[in-house]
């Protein structure tokens, strides 16, 4: 029988933070049962450990996080509500796979609010200042790919834009940047080659440089040759089915 314990790594938590914490950031009260298996769930997505069309039959759930089926049920119901999982009629439940229109409506959507996110941003007294932690994210962020550590890069990656969000402490837009750039995330896990291209940390180094310059138009191009890129570097999907129980460690 499978036994799982959730994803810890002290180092690579202090590092680059899982994505599950700024969707806790964003939540507030206390969390159950039900909110710690999405977040175990969710993360794995979002470290692409667990990849786009997976099925996740909710009695290994079970047996995983050690809980009930109405527990990972509602587990399952709130990431179908967040576009994480599908959820089909008479067959279960899978990690969500984008089809092309929805890619191309949330690039298209991505383009649009981190433009005006740049353009919020500029009008934000001290600027420079406010941008450091930024730069120190992208150092990290460079770090980890530079050591391999595939994951910490991509947490940090995905956690650059929700923070350039986060500094016009603007609750709604964060969690919209949040939710945003976690489906971006599947979409690159289903089409992308991993490592083939991957020098996000220059391209958010050059608009925060930018930024800092005080430069709209040179940011907002930035940002749109960014996104563009990420999308344009799409290839074909893989047609290897993906194994869901890699993206836990198991205990034997």
């Amino acid at each position: 029988m499978l036994q799982i314990s959730s994803y810890r790594d002290a180092t690579q938590e202090q590092e680059a933070p899982k994505a599950s914490s700024w969707r806790a950031a964003c939540s507030a009260g206390s969390r159950g049962d039900a909110e710690r298996v999405y977040d175990d769930i969710f993360d794995a997505v979002m470290d692409r450990r667990l990849l786009p069309g997976a099925k996740l039959t909710e009695t290994t759930l079970c047996k995983v996080f050690d809980c009930s089926r109405s527990t990972v049920r509602a587990a399952l119901s709130a990431l179908a509500h967040d576009k994480i999982v599908d959820i089909e009629p008479n067959r279960g439940a899978f990690v969500w796979q984008p089809d092309a229109k929805e890619t191309r409506d949330i690039f298209e959507m991505r383009r649009r609010m981190e433009c005006m996110i740049v353009d919020m941003l500029l009008a934000l007294p001290d600027l420079a200042t406010r941008l450091q932690p930024l730069y120190d994210m992208v150092r990290r962020e460079r770090q980890a790919f530079e050591r391999g550590d595939r994951i910490s890069w991509i947490r940090l990656s995905n956690a650059f834009h929700v923070v350039m969000a986060q500094l016009l402490d603007n609750h709604v837009l964060t969690e919209i940047m949040h939710s945003l750039c976690a489906r971006t995330t599947l979409i690159i896990a289903l089409h992308d080659t991993p490592g083939e291209t991957a020098c996000s940390y220059i391209e958010h180094e050059t608009i925060l440089d930018h930024l800092a310059q005080g430069d709209g138009n040179g940011a907002r191009q930035a940002m749109h040759h960014h996104l563009a890129d990420c999308e344009e570097r799409m290839s074909t999907p893989s047609t290897q089915p993906p194994d869901p129980w890699r993206a836990f460690p198991v205990k034997r």
